[in-house]
């Protein structure tokens, strides 16, 4: 199996060595790393643009395929070693073993959870993995719940563009109490900034807070883990609010809203069609009235 693995601990975290040399331990998984220079934690899904992307290889095993460390972020490793660097796309796409939680609101800067996502955006299957605890003790029962997970993968019947989103307590492998498939939490943070002063007398600020865990359903990754349970959460990068959308097509107000502007003055509609061609369209370019095209309006 081949099988690339990037982090945002970056690419001398104990972590992602740890997973490596296990994972490439066995003869029939060829691994390779792309993973940043440095630590990329919460860059969410950035992606370099206005500069230079530089790449150089890396040792870390001698089991080891392939390694090499980009100056971009964690999304940048994965779409640059699948659309520039390897032969082949992988097999499966592994991100971590974070140094840290990556459970509900988390996931939406989470540099570990985007190169995973951008695995799954590119159609290929995807996994980020956390060890729930700073002082990571524990690397090798997380990589040991993986690679058991790997080779389950193919046959999991996993939709296309979905990750797992995996959460393991830093803990003993004789203390985990099971594995636990979750949706994802809340645990949102009392953030403030705190105000600081460096030592030129210059005022600058520093994000600080802690994660609510209070209120979490018991369905949810947080409380799996608060628990002694490895957490498996399923997340897709559709982030439509399928309930909210049947009740904003339900809502009066939009709706008045959307008739003036369906029957205003030269407001007409010319939203692409997924082929780049619009409603009706006759000739590039061309404004369609979504009324005379048949289209649904609000």
């Amino acid at each position: 199996m081949k099988i690339l693995l990037s982090n945002d601990d970056g690419i001398h975290a104990r972590g992602l060595r740890v997973l490596a040399r296990h994972l490439a331990q066995d003869p029939d998984n060829a691994v390779y790393v792309v993973a940043p220079d440095r630590e990329r934690s919460a860059t969410g899904h950035a992606l370099t643009l206005h500069k230079p992307l530089r790449v150089e290889e890396f040792h870390i095993d001698a089991d080891v395929k392939g390694a090499w460390f980009t100056t971009g972020t964690p999304s940048d490793c994965v779409k640059f070693a699948v659309g520039a660097l390897l032969d082949k796309p992988p097999s499966v796409i592994i991100s971590g073993i974070n140094s840290g939680p990556n459970l509900g609101s988390e996931i939406l800067y989470s540099g570990t959870v985007s190169a995973a996502m951008e695995g799954a955006i590119l159609g290929l299957p995807s996994i980020a993995v956390s060890l729930v605890g700073r002082s990571g003790k524990h690397f090798e029962v997380a990589a040991d719940f993986i690679a058991d997970l790997v080779k389950i993968l193919p046959t999991s019947g996993l939709p296309s563009r979905t990750l797992l989103n995996v959460n393991v307590p830093n803990l003993p492998a004789d203390q985990i109490k099971g594995v636990a498939v979750t949706e994802l939490g809340v645990r949102l943070y009392n953030d403030y900034y705190e105000k600081r002063m460096d030592p030129r007398g210059k005022v600058y600020y520093w994000l600080c807070g802690q994660a609510i865990e209070e209120g979490e359903a018991e369905t949810t990754d947080v409380r799996a883990v608060s628990h002694g349970y490895i957490s498996v959460t399923p997340v897709t990068f559709n982030m439509t609010d399928q309930p909210g959308l049947v009740r904003l097509r339900e809502w009066g107000e939009l709706a008045a809203v959307s008739g003036q502007w369906a029957h205003g003055a030269g407001k007409r509609a010319s939203l692409p069609a997924s082929d780049g061609s619009l409603p009706g369209q006759a000739a590039a370019g061309e404004e369609v009235d979504y009324r005379q095209a048949g289209q649904e309006t609000l």
